[in-house]
């Protein structure tokens, strides 16, 4: 049940962060505008998770490599899931932008 769990929200998940970002991955911020201006991945791209179905237009290449995150892990699991239920075809949750800033 964890594993399913796991795989549904993007957490446990084994890709290469930084080869991503290298190859051109997009590191979408889901959290709220005054989260990011408190900090955030350098070039990382601030859609706020409760405006996101209204604001896809903003990353126009479906087929485009996406790291979500946000504070903790789970706006950013939300984020994943409305991007692949609008045919985005490679996003990953990145978790928690503190710690996944160390990843890559």
């Amino acid at each position: 049940m964890i594993k399913i769990l796991q795989k549904l929200f993007g957490f446990g998940t084994t890709a290469d962060f930084a080869e991503l970002v290298k190859k051109g991955a997009v590191i979408l911020d889901v959290r709220s505008k005054s989260e990011f201006a408190s900090g955030h991945i350098k070039g990382a791209v601030n859609i706020p998770v409760d405006v996101l179905k209204n604001s896809l237009s903003q990353l126009k290449d479906k087929n485009k490599t996406i790291i979500t995150c946000c504070a903790s892990g789970m706006r950013s699991a939300s984020a994943k899931s409305i991007l692949k239920a609008h045919g985005y075809t490679d996003v990953h949750n990145g978790g928690g932008w503190s710690r996944l800033g160390h990843k890559i």
